[in-house]
Formats: structure tokens, C-alpha cells, sequence
């Protein structure tokens, strides 16, 4: 069979494996997930401990790594082993950092980067070149480090994730440069999901809005359950999103295989109200 890509008229490279799209198929896998020592990307070790994949969480806290890998490895007592759960310690868009994730996994099926503030943050004639170049080196420049190892070390099916927001498309004052810098990794996802194409990997976004973690708690006026719940109920369905239900996606890109190039919006219609 011949198979079409872009780049060349025709393409006779190894089609991309098929396999079952459910979670369940992710058991045995190892997904290292960046920033995974809280929030959204701690929810996602959960689950997929719960499934039987291998976990290695990335992180620069050490201490909240500790007990990140605790709760993973509670999650799967029966069966689990120390090397189920490893953490590395260290900055996720550092090249050494990411070296020692992937040498210390041996084998990764998949990669979700969830790690990112909001760098550069202010209105923009306050905002220094030091202020946007912080911005940029702190998202963009560290997703195209993951991106480079990821291109290197993943077989033929594997996944590369990354995490996006809901502002990029619906703009607030003061967030220029963060907002520039989020919509351009979801312009680097379609870029890398066409390149990496050739090699069967597959690169998506997961583009979040608000969702119930300890960052949306660090927020001014959020820092109570009483308050989530009251800011919450005027989203359409009226709460906002668990970080279980935000890291669900990323196993759903993770399992399905016929994903790719993809920004899948999870924010309980906020972007429709």
C-alpha cells in the first residue's frame, strides 16, 4: 500500500501501529510526565498508574516530588515496584534535565508537559525585554527542548503532549506576552505533528480552561473551597473542571493513535458563555 504525506509525493515508511484507543492499552507503557509533581500533571500519574503504565514525573521541587511519587505509587499498591514511579528532579525544559528522564525510564512511550507558568505577565508598556525574553524561555524555548528529546527517543506510535489555555483565545488585558507565547507552542504542536509525521509520532495540545488546582487556588480571592465554588458556578456547567477530568484528555491523546496535530479544548463551555 502506498501512503501520501506532506513533504513527499508519496511515502512507503511502516504505517503507524494500530492498537486499541482506550486507556486501558496504555498499561505497560512509561509516560514521562513534565511538571507532573502537582496539578493537572500529578492527576495524570494518577490515572495512569491506575492503568498500569510506568510514570516518571519531572519537576524542580524536590520535597512536592517526594510526595508525588507516594501518592502514585498508593494508587497501585498491589502492584506496584519502585521503578513503577521515578521522579527526576530539576528544570523540564533543561536538556540534561530531560536526558536524565528518559536515560532513567529506558524506554518512553509518551511525553505531557504541563509545566509553565504565566511569565511576563503585566501590561505590556510595563513589560521589559527581559520580561518577554523570560516568558518565552520559560514555555516556548523549554517546549522545543522537550520536543528535541522527545524526536529521539520515542518509537513509532508514541506521543508528545502538550498543555495550552483557554485565554489564547479569548484574550484578557495584561497577558500579551504569556498569551503570545501559549498560542505559538499550539502553532509548534500542528508544526511538529507534520514533521514528526515520517516518524510515526504524534504531537496534540490540550487546551484547558479553568480547572481546579493548586495554581488556579494561588490566585487572588480562590484559596478556599467556598470560593472555587462560588467562582465557579457562574461557568455553564456550573463548577469549574477537577484536574482528574483535565488529565483524562491527555491519556485519551496518549491511547488513541490516530491523533495527531490536534488542540482539544476541555473547559466546560467557558469559551461559549
Amino acid at each position: 500500500m502506498v501512503y501520501f504525506s506532506k513533504g513527499s509525493p508519496m511515502s512507503a515508511a511502516t504505517p503507524i501501529p494500530v492498537r486499541s484507543p482506550l486507556p486501558s492499552a496504555l498499561s505497560g507503557t512509561t509516560a514521562v510526565l513534565i511538571g507532573g509533581s502537582s496539578g493537572i500533571g500529578l492527576a495524570a500519574g494518577v490515572l495512569l498508574r491506575s492503568v498500569g503504565a510506568h510514570v516518571v514525573l519531572v519537576g524542580r521541587d524536590s520535597d512536592r516530588l517526594k510526595a508525588a511519587v507516594s501518592r502514585l505509587r498508593s494508587a497501585r499498591p498491589a502492584e506496584d515496584s519502585d521503578d513503577a514511579v521515578l521522579d527526576v528532579s530539576g528544570d523540564g525544559g533543561d536538556e540534561r534535565t530531560l536526558a536524565e528522564a528518559f536515560d532513567r525510564a529506558g524506554h518512553v512511550d509518551h511525553v505531557f508537559v504541563t509545566a509553565g507558568g504565566l511569565s511576563g505577565a503585566g501590561p505590556l508598556t510595563g513589560l521589559s525585554a527581559d520580561d518577554i525574553r523570560a516568558a518565552f524561555d520559560s514555555r516556548l524555548l523549554a517546549s522545543f527542548a522537550v520536543a528535541r528529546a522527545a524526536a529521539t527517543r520515542l518509537p513509532a506510535g508514541g506521543s508528545l503532549t502538550f498543555s495550552s489555555g483557554i485565554l489564547v483565545v479569548r484574550p484578557a488585558p495584561g497577558m500579551t506576552a504569556p498569551l503570545s507565547v501559549t498560542g505559538a507552542v499550539e502553532t509548534l504542536t500542528r508544526a511538529l505533528a507534520v514533521e514528526l509525521a515520517p516518524a510515526r509520532l504524534r504531537v496534540n495540545a490540550v487546551r484547558y480552561g479553568r480547572i481546579d488546582t493548586p495554581l488556579l487556588r494561588s490566585l487572588p480571592g480562590l484559596d478556599s473551597d467556598d470560593a472555587v465554588a462560588t467562582a465557579g458556578s457562574t461557568a455553564p456547567l456550573g463548577r469549574f473542571g477537577t484536574a482528574e477530568e483535565a488529565a483524562a484528555t491527555a491519556l485519551f491523546l496518549m491511547a488513541n493513535p490516530y491523533m495527531t496535530g490536534q488542540v482539544i479544548t476541555v473547559d466546560g463551555g467557558e469559551t461559549l458563555a
